[in-house]
């Protein structure tokens, strides 16, 4: 058994050579849908331009303090998680206006953050309620 500490990531950094290309931030009202072939199209002409999606950000109401509006609210912010999974962001960065009831939006906002961890993805929430995850 070996008493050294190695990191995991320290041979693939030592062996990472910079690219030309330039990161830019996505808006999900911009998005013409997050359809995987519309998505693959789009992966494409960022390539070609010399471009890479960093970052995406989505802007969402809970405006209404009904079960099924949250849930649908959610369900539209995990597409976009999935979307920026696909084009290989870093982060989605929600920014939510109105809380109707945070009760209701906590736990669906926890479970979307959790999701997006499993895609390899921060889950950047810029909301008036804390959300723990």
């Amino acid at each position: 058994m070996s008493t050294t500490t190695s990191s995991e990531f320290e041979p693939t950094i030592e062996r990472c050579r910079p690219a030309d290309v330039t990161p830019v931030a996505l808006e999900a009202a911009a998005l013409e849908s997050t359809a995987p072939e519309y998505l693959r199209d789009l992966k494409r002409e960022f390539a070609a331009e010399g471009l890479v999606p960093a970052g995406l950000t989505v802007e969402a109401r809970f405006d209404e303090d009904c079960s099924l509006a949250t849930q649908e609210e959610i369900d539209r912010i995990r597409g976009y998680v999935r979307a920026g999974a696909f084009l290989g962001v870093g982060s989605v960065s929600v920014t939510v206006d109105d809380v109707a009831n945070p009760e209701k939006v906590r736990p669906a906002l926890a479970a979307c953050a959790e999701r997006a961890e499993r895609e390899g993805i921060v889950l950047d929430l810029e909301a008036p309620l804390a959300v723990e995850n």
